[in-house]
Order: C-alpha cells, then sequence, then structure tokens
C-alpha cells in the first residue's frame, strides 16, 4: 500500500485526524507531518490565556501516524486485500486499538506548529504491534516521545 492509501484507510475525520500528510511508510515504521491548526477547539479551554496542545492530542497525533498508519502497513502485508476502511459504509475486516502508551513529553507544541512524527518497529506479532515514535516541531527540537503499542484484531469482536 502507498502512503495515501493508507491514509484514506484511516479510521478518523475532522476534528479529530490528526494527520496532514503520511511521508513514508515501510517494514520499519512510518513518518508524516501534522500542522495544529490555531483554531482548533482544544485550545478554547487548555488554555485560555496561554493554548498549548495537549499531551493526550500529542499522543493520538503519534498514534495516527507512528502506530495506527503503520499498523495498516503491516496487516495489509499478512493479508492483502483485508477491509480496514472505518469511515466507509463498506464492512470492514479489522479495527485497531491502542493496548498502552508512555510518553515523555520534552517541549510545549502550540497553536499552528507543524510537526513531524517517526515510528520505528520494536516488534510485531500476534497482530500486537509496538513502535517507538518521537515527535519533532519544525524547528527541530523534541516535543515528546516514548512507546505506543496497539492491537489489531477482527472487527466483530470490537462490536461484541
Amino acid at each position: 500500500m502507498t502512503p495515501q492509501e493508507i491514509q484514506e484507510c484511516l479510521p478518523y475525520s475532522a476534528p479529530f485526524l490528526f494527520v496532514d500528510k503520511l511521508l513514508e511508510v515501510n517494514d520499519k515504521g512510518a513518518k508524516g507531518e501534522y500542522t495544529f491548526p490555531e483554531d482548533s477547539y482544544f485550545y478554547k479551554g487548555h488554555f485560555p490565556e496561554y493554548p498549548i496542545t495537549p499531551g493526550v492530542i500529542l499522543t493520538e497525533c503519534m498514534a495516527q501516524i507512528g502506530v495506527v498508519s503503520f499498523g495498516i502497513y503491516l496487516y495489509n502485508l499478512d493479508h492483502p486485500g483485508a477491509r480496514i476502511r472505518m469511515v466507509d459504509p463498506q464492512p470492514i475486516d479489522v479495527s485497531i486499538a491502542l493496548a498502552d502508551t508512555y510518553i515523555d513529553f520534552k517541549t510545549p507544541v502550540f497553536p499552528g506548529d507543524k510537526v513531524s512524527v517517526q515510528s520505528t518497529l520494536v516488534y510485531y506479532r500476534f497482530n500486537k504491534l509496538k513502535c517507538e515514535v518521537i515527535m519533532h516541531k519544525a524547528d527541530g527540537k523534541v516535543a515528546c516521545k516514548g512507546t505506543i503499542s496497539g492491537v489489531i484484531f477482527p472487527y466483530s469482536k470490537m462490536k461484541s
């Protein structure tokens, strides 16, 4: 799958899609970028006088680019033609869920900041994916880094 095809499979939409562009996805990891719009809903309350991007949103951005996109790629290698897309009315075969995270936050990300996310495979076995993930700001500073794990499972189990 190409990065564009993978991006079209992502199970998110605005205002909770934190991927502008997937730059690269291969068997070792994924790389992409996102610019946090200055009018994003979460800045109104976090914090009104000094808005910064919440850590949970940074983690979600890293997960969408570095783990979910990468997981779609890896699953498709093992199961060519699997229906992964969740935003269509079409039936799907699998879903991806977060398993655990450990993230260190280093530098604030402000409204309008562009970030790049890079993930590196730690392991992928028994449909569990664990990655080291790092987010850089446009100036090269590390915004946050850590590990994120996800599980790929049949969609029918998700509905039970």
